[in-house]
């Protein structure tokens, strides 16, 4: 006989959402190391003592978190999401009747409160913590490297550097992005104190970098830079620069002296690629830090501008000397 679902009009009469989340579930892995007890506190004095009551900085933070880990890179999607997945709804603490909060608060969020605050760095340090007392970081051997991110600006709403003179800009008139670009110019460890000079800067979001790092068609993006212990693959730090290879050699260094700062961890030895084998960032590396490189050196014996390469000079050993052809 033909079946059909039956319509009732109430829902629910007793739902534990507890009881439904399995327990192998990723999230509730998560969960059992995530401690975010203390983020009232440290955000407090951003809030108005007047006013209606905020969102919950604790449940952007778990959303956001989902976001990352799920690999939603959509606001308005993870907050789709979390409307309708129950796992989302128990790890962020919403109930069933609960109010998802809008993808809007999480643009307004990241530009005003959280960044005056640095909560994400707050947080991420605590978890490298935990995995420090755990006994996850060895703390002898750290790597380096870079990851292109793309911005979301697009070549057609961009123009010639030339055009872009910071002399004659207001920051007071200025939109966000250019203030944040005005920012970045005194910022060496940004990149900006750079000599290249980039072709194209994007009208929406100057700081970001063109480049054809990927060894495609070029684009927008900015570099996000990891450090890495080599026991279990940690990432001991992150700091974000423009794609250029002096911003990345900065950010290592910045990334070294922070977490030997705030971890009180130097590292004996640290691998990196070619770009990081300049003469400036092993002198950095190796004579004031004193940490063994395992990072090819850039070679720039053979040249292609006339002049003689290294290959042109012949050794003599007897009487130890090169001789110029």
């Amino acid at each position: 006989m033909l079946g059909g679902q039956k319509v009732h009009a109430r829902l629910f009469y007793e739902f534990d959402l507890e009881m439904h989340i399995p327990s192998d579930h990723l999230l509730r892995g998560i969960d059992r190391f995530l401690d975010l007890s203390d983020l009232h506190e440290e955000v407090h004095d951003f809030y108005s003592h007047t006013g209606r009551p905020s969102l919950d900085p604790e449940l952007i933070i778990r959303m956001l978190v989902i976001g990352y880990v799920m690999g939603l890179r959509s606001e308005r999607r993870f907050c789709q999401e979390v409307h309708l997945n129950l796992a989302y709804r128990w790890f962020c603490r919403l109930g069933l009747e609960d109010k998802v909060p809008d993808h809007s608060n999480f643009s307004k969020l990241r530009h005003g409160k959280f960044r005056e605050s640095d909560i994400f760095r707050v947080v991420f340090e605590r978890v490298v913590a935990q995995c420090i007392a755990h006994g996850l970081v060895g703390g002898q051997g750290f790597a380096v490297d870079a990851s292109l991110i793309s911005a979301d600006v697009q070549k057609q709403s961009s123009g010639r550097q030339a055009k872009w003179d910071a002399s004659t800009i207001d920051p007071t008139d200025a939109p966000r992005a250019v203030r944040e670009y005005l920012d970045t110019l005194d910022a060496e460890a940004f990149g900006v104190a750079t000599p290249v000079k980039p072709k194209l800067t994007a009208h929406a979001d100057p700081a970001s970098q063109w480049t054809a790092a990927c060894k495609g068609p070029a684009f927008f993006a900015y570099s996000n830079n990891y450090l890495i212990d080599t026991d279990h693959g940690i990432i001991m730090d992150v700091e974000a620069t423009r794609s250029v290879r002096q911003a990345e050699v900065g950010s290592t260094l910045i990334m070294l002296d922070r977490t030997s700062k705030r971890f009180d961890i130097r590292p004996d030895w640290l691998v990196a690629d070619t770009a990081y084998g300049s003469e400036e960032s092993l002198v950095e590396i190796v004579l004031k830090r004193k940490i063994l490189p395992f990072i090819p050196a850039i070679d720039k014996g053979e040249r292609t501008d006339g002049t003689l390469s290294r290959s042109d000079f012949t050794r003599d050993e007897e009487n130890d000397r090169y001789i110029c052809p």
